[in-house]
């Protein structure tokens, strides 16, 4: 899994109540992270930890930060992995640190502001999300909405060794060039569309069906920002925001 998205994490100013409506829209097991000092909620499918919840601190939203989804992508060395994307024109946001019992983690972004986190987990890495591949509440799909779509995928193949796969023609808002890593399809990208505010990384969890997921996020109190829509695939997707704010996506098998 070396190069590839292992973990996600989502930082939000009212942990309590985000608990409280993810556990409600995708049934996710919770429980603390265990690590002294540190507020982070385990969120589980099944028996598969998926990602993680923690607060977004008044400094941290002072910096700019705002209530956000972010993934982690599994590297063999962090250190070694900064030089070389700051190198390549990304930025370092927050310093390589070891977080004790876990890994050692570093916040960047790419030449464009997308940020995201290189993470080196202790021990082994996390398993794969078991097949099926839309497994409900895992993560199914990764997207890049990138400052330009050509550079990105330059800048992330050369960085990771992602490989292109299909290229889906969108008409007027471009190419959505779809990546795959070792071979699978994990997600795609393209020049973002000016609706878009910032280049930025989108991730879409696993629902069983999309319209009953949609009902759920706005029985929580979130909103329906685009969709649900069909897309090429045939897969069924809707984009989101929850209570607080942060952005996240679905997608699902059927209606």
């Amino acid at each position: 899994m070396t190069n590839d998205f292992i973990w996600y994490d989502v930082m939000i100013p009212d942990t309590d109540a985000g608990r409280a409506f993810y556990r409600a829209v995708f049934g996710w097991d919770m429980k603390d992270g265990g690590v002294p000092g540190h507020d982070y909620t385990l969120l589980s499918a099944g028996e598969t930890m998926v990602g993680g919840l923690m607060p977004l601190t008044p400094e941290t939203a002072a910096m700019g930060v705002p209530p956000c989804w972010t993934g982690y992508i599994h590297v063999a060395d962090v250190d070694a992995m900064v030089a070389r994307l700051t190198a390549a024109g990304g930025t370092l946001r927050r310093p390589a640190e070891d977080i004790p019992g876990v890994g050692r983690l570093a916040v960047v972004a790419d030449p464009h502001g997308a940020v995201f986190i290189l993470f080196k987990p202790n021990g082994e890495a996390p398993p794969a999300p078991p097949p099926p591949a839309d497994a409900p509440g895992h993560f199914g799909w990764r997207e890049l909405m990138a400052g330009d779509g050509d550079k990105a995928f330059d800048f992330y193949a050369a960085l990771f060794g992602w490989t292109k796969a299909e290229a889906i023609d969108m008409g007027p808002m471009g190419i959505y060039q779809l990546f795959a890593i070792d071979g699978t399809t994990r997600g795609g990208m393209m020049t973002k569309p000016p609706q878009c505010p910032v280049p930025c990384w989108q991730y879409y969890i696993n629902a069983e069906a999309i319209d009953a997921a949609v009902a759920r996020v706005t029985q929580g109190g979130g909103k329906v920002v685009n969709g649900p829509m069909q897309v090429p695939t045939g897969s069924w997707i809707a984009q989101c925001i929850d209570p607080q704010g942060a952005f996240f996506g679905m997608v699902a098998p059927v209606r």
